[in-house]
């Protein structure tokens, strides 16, 4: 009996963390400054895996990658979020340390997500388009939408002192 070979991804199926996980990991990455840029990206139903000929990779590759990118992106005009940080983080690793690497298309836009093979400790991400093509303006994810500041539960009874607008004087 012959294998008949996979047919080519064409859903979050063919990935092995979900577009939900993927979102809130990167939500979860603080030392990426646009973060939310990208997980606004990422859950977005429009959204789709990419072909990845590479999805195991390593720092060294990584970097060397993302520096020829970085010209790339300044001589043509691209637009991107993520790269600065993804750069500052990968500085630090060993250049042999192994890593994984999604990529998500929608349109004229790609994200590559970088991360220690379990889809949930980020490294980081670069969310970037075509020359000419401004960066997707997407409504951040619900899970982390910044709020109102929370209200006091402290009470000021009446005749209470206020310290605070008595030391000015």
């Amino acid at each position: 009996m012959a294998l008949l070979p996979d047919p080519e991804p064409d859903s979050w199926s063919a990935m092995p963390i979900s577009p939900r996980q993927l979102t809130a990991s990167l939500l979860a990455a603080d030392h990426i400054a646009e973060r939310q840029t990208i997980a606004a990206f990422v859950a977005d139903a429009a959204t789709r895996p990419a072909p990845n000929p590479f999805p195991e990779t390593s720092v060294g590759a990584v970097l060397q990658v993302w520096r020829q990118r970085a010209a790339e992106f300044q001589s043509f005009s691209v637009e991107a979020a993520g790269l600065t940080s993804l750069l500052a983080t990968l500085s630090d690793l060993s250049l042999d340390e192994p890593l994984m690497q999604e990529i998500l298309r929608a349109g004229p836009h790609t994200a590559n997500v970088v991360h220690r093979g379990d889809g949930c400790r980020i490294v980081g991400a670069v969310l970037y388009g075509k020359p000419g093509f401004a960066l997707p303006v997407l409504p951040i994810p619900r899970a982390k939408r910044p709020g109102t500041a929370p209200r006091s539960r402290a009470r000021v009874t009446p005749g209470q002192l206020d310290l605070f607008t008595q030391a000015g004087t």
